[in-house]
């Protein structure tokens, strides 16, 4: 199964990157960057950051309240490739399309940091903080703290938590670690037991990935489905398959909060009028 070829190699790139800066000293670096006390148990009500916990979940439901457009919010995603299309955005200019996401209404853009099968970089997230100002997710295999508290660094507001590679024990820490350093966390479920769990371990945002990571079919009706179960208190994402607006307005009728979009905008000529027809308002000739 592809996941765990992923994951196995994100192992072998953070069992490197540990030998060249140590978890301890990651965190002593984050330390530093929100000016705070070495205190774990007390981060939270000592973080003094310049960007304030939570603004990607209020971004993500901005989109109810702005009657201009299709009244969800679009997560925009940078990423250069996928391991089921290849090379998706061979001329990859990805400060200056993370600039034109911006520029064109994303409420948030998602950066794709895996570096051997999606082709990203942590270098990419922290270069696209320092040029646009909406919130930005961390969308990579975590499986360790050591990679919130890079996210952190590098400048995210939100990373991406997959229940399918991590135990109810993990989930549950990663989230709480988060929360404790003001990152916002998308959790992301495949079916309905992996929903239950997210809501068990307390996710506040889940995102419903309407691909089948064995055989790369999309459905996008796995967000119907395994959306009617989440509870309208919680933010609801649905991610991948999203091409049209018709499909924006049907997951919308379904309850959704907003989507991620990658694939459709990484393939197009003009992400004006891609944004256009996915919010339902007219580009300029």
């Amino acid at each position: 199964m592809i996941l765990d070829k992923i994951v196995g190699a994100k192992l072998k790139r953070l069992s490197d990157q540990k030998k060249k800066i140590s978890g301890e000293e990651l965190i002593e670096k984050l330390t530093k960057k929100l000016k705070i006390n070495d205190d774990r148990d007390n981060l939270k009500q000592d973080v003094n950051v310049e960007r304030p916990a939570g603004v990607f979940a209020s971004a993500l439901t901005a989109g109810r309240r702005n009657k201009d457009k299709a009244g969800i919010s679009i997560i925009a995603e940078v990423k250069k490739a996928s391991p089921s299309k290849g090379i998706l955005a061979p001329d990859f200019d990805y400060l200056q399309i993370a600039s034109m996401y911006e520029q064109l209404g994303a409420a948030a853009i998602s950066v794709l940091t895996e570096q051997d099968y999606f082709l990203g970089s942590p270098d990419y997230l922290r270069e696209i903080r320092e040029s646009v100002k909406i919130p930005l997710l961390r969308k990579d295999f975590m499986i360790d703290p050591y990679q919130i508290y890079e996210a952190k660094i590098l400048g995210a507001d939100a990373i991406l938590l997959i229940v399918k590679i991590l135990d109810d024990k993990q989930l549950k820490g990663f989230l709480g670690i988060a929360e404790q350093i003001g990152l916002d966390c998308l959790v992301e479920v495949h079916d309905e037991a992996e929903a239950a769990r997210a809501m068990a371990a307390g996710a506040g945002i889940i995102g419903i990935n309407n691909r089948n990571l064995e055989t790369f079919e999309v459905d996008l009706d796995h967000s119907r489905r395994i959306g009617a179960m989440i509870p309208d208190h919680l933010i609801k994402v649905s991610e991948s398959g999203i091409h049209t607006g018709e499909d924006i307005l049907t997951v919308q009728a379904w309850g959704f909060d907003a989507v991620l979009v990658g694939e459709a905008f990484m393939k197009v000529d003009s992400l004006e009028r891609k944004f256009a027809e996915l919010l339902q308002v007219p580009s300029r000739p």
